[in-house]
């Protein structure tokens, strides 16, 4: 899973970048920006949204909510490192696909909609669902905002410590339970 996200995600990035725009791997992956500043604002970002959300995830509201990421990292019984690389592997695979590549074409908002949408978290034939997508809204939006703003690599260390935080939340929860 963690592969499939990190090497097949940024393709349609790559080949729509590169045949519509003109721009190669390199100017996409913004090599030249991959500086220390952006990447601890998006780390600092994730990790303190994650614990936000967490927070706000013990309201009685999520209780009977099952939210299907839940149930799937509980289920694989990741260990300390798939934690981490499933983090990794989303936060590259899944900004490349969609801040560098698709955010290009829709901008910031339809993208972030998309985002959460495409994660299920917007849901018409469960609506208690979109209280989940209302929660995780902001903090998309936040990171194609800090795309524009601070570039890919900001947003990628953002998502990846989002992740890690709450995989390993998860991680703890199920090894507890």
């Amino acid at each position: 899973m963690g592969w499939i996200t990190l090497l097949v995600f940024p393709i349609p990035a790559f080949l729509v970048m590169y045949f519509v725009k003109d721009v190669d791997a390199f100017e996409l992956l913004q090599l030249d920006h991959f500086k220390t500043i952006p990447i601890a604002y998006g780390l600092e970002f994730g990790v303190l949204y994650a614990f936000f959300a967490m927070f706000m995830l013990k309201a009685p509201v999520f209780e009977r909510l099952p939210l299907k990421i839940d149930q799937l990292v509980k289920g694989l019984k990741l260990n300390y490192f798939d934690a981490i690389f499933l983090s990794l592997c989303a936060g590259i695979g899944e900004e490349l696909l969609f801040r560098a590549g698709l955010q290009t074409f829709t901008g910031v908002w339809i993208t972030s909609f998309i985002f959460v949408a495409i994660h299920g978290y917007f849901s018409i034939k469960n609506l208690e669902m979109n209280y989940y997508g209302l929660l995780v809204f902001p903090f998309i939006l936040l990171l194609s905002l800090g795309f524009e703003h601070f570039g890919l690599w900001f947003s990628i260390s953002a998502h990846f410590a989002y992740d890690a935080v709450l995989f390993l939340e998860m991680r703890s929860e199920s090894k507890n339970s």
